[in-house]
């Protein structure tokens, strides 16, 4: 792709920033597009989150997560000008791409990271792995140990394989009833 059709066209851009400093860095460009009047070139300026579920303090807690650390999005047509205010941002690092454009992001993956963020489901963020030995700490099974046989992200659900009556049975609790040994 040339320079002009590069000029000519809106597109989704991944812009790299440092690791920490994204909304900071969205704030700030935010500022710069209004302050340099680049409307007309730089449309949107966007952090990816999702809503991901978190242990705190032994309580179920709903918090916003970065899909992408170190990276924002903008919604821009490349031009010199554009290009300039993006990448002379503090804190930017550039932009993903090869070489000396900026390469844009397909419509597909544009459109399916909008389904991601603005979906309803929350993701469980569940820290256990197949095998791993755990304790159960709540309900009718508490201070059972036992092996994670099964870990289901979706639901948030965990099969554990306990000792019981001489012989392993499988039990399917919360993710917030066991804790790794």
């Amino acid at each position: 792709m040339s320079k002009q059709q590069l000029a000519q066209e809106r597109n989704w851009y991944a812009i790299h920033t440092y690791a920490g400093y994204e909304n900071a860095v969205a704030r700030n460009l935010k500022q710069r597009i209004e302050s340099l009047a680049m409307e007309d070139k730089i449309f949107n300026v966007l952090v990816p989150t999702e809503k991901k579920i978190k242990i705190k303090a032994g309580k179920r807690v709903e918090e916003e997560e970065k899909i992408y650390p170190g990276y924002i999005l903008v919604d821009m047509i490349v031009t010199d000008d554009s290009w300039y205010v993006v990448r002379n941002t503090p804190r930017v690092t550039g932009f993903v791409g090869s070489g000396v454009y900026p390469v844009p992001l397909e419509k597909k993956e544009v459109e399916e990271l909008f389904k991601r963020m603005n979906t309803d489901t929350v993701k469980h963020n569940i820290d256990l792995d197949l095998e791993d030995a755990v304790i159960i700490v709540d309900g009718p099974f508490k201070d059972l140990e036992g092996k994670v046989s099964e870990v289901d992200n979706e639901r948030g659900k965990v099969r554990v394989l306990v000792s019981m009556f001489g012989r392993e049975t499988p039990v399917e609790l919360d993710f917030l009833q066991v804790k790794r040994i």
